[in-house]
């Protein structure tokens, strides 16, 4: 089982940063990949990036040049840094981890994100 602990959402004005961090605890040895996705109030979740434990990243469209996500093996933490926000990115963000094996899905319970315009 592995658990996982969002933070760092909140309200911010368009042209704002934030930054996200998911902390992994459990068979944390078992992740893969880890990655944040989002749900906005009447849109399915999707990915927005993920990074696996080679630290291959990658991104949806919207995000690219904008949004970074990295993770701290050592602390078992992974980090979604979003600069340049602007309303449309406005969402309930959930971190993910795949294991390696099963591919087993584990989320967290998401934070939200509001950006202002």
């Amino acid at each position: 089982q592995v658990q996982l602990v969002e933070s760092g959402g909140g309200l911010v004005q368009a042209g704002g940063s934030l930054r996200l961090s998911c902390a992994a605890s459990g068979s944390i040895f078992s992740i893969d990949t880890m990655g944040w996705y989002r749900q906005a109030p009447g849109k399915q979740r999707e990915l927005v990036a993920a990074i696996n434990s080679g630290g291959i990243t990658n991104y949806e469209d919207s995000v690219k040049g904008r949004f970074t996500i990295s993770r701290d093996n050592a602390k078992n933490t992974a980090y979604l840094q979003m600069n340049s926000l602007k309303p449309e990115d406005t969402a309930v963000y959930y971190c993910n981890a795949v294991t390696k094996v099963w591919r087993n899905n584990y989320w967290g319970q998401g934070t939200q994100v509001t950006v202002s315009s």
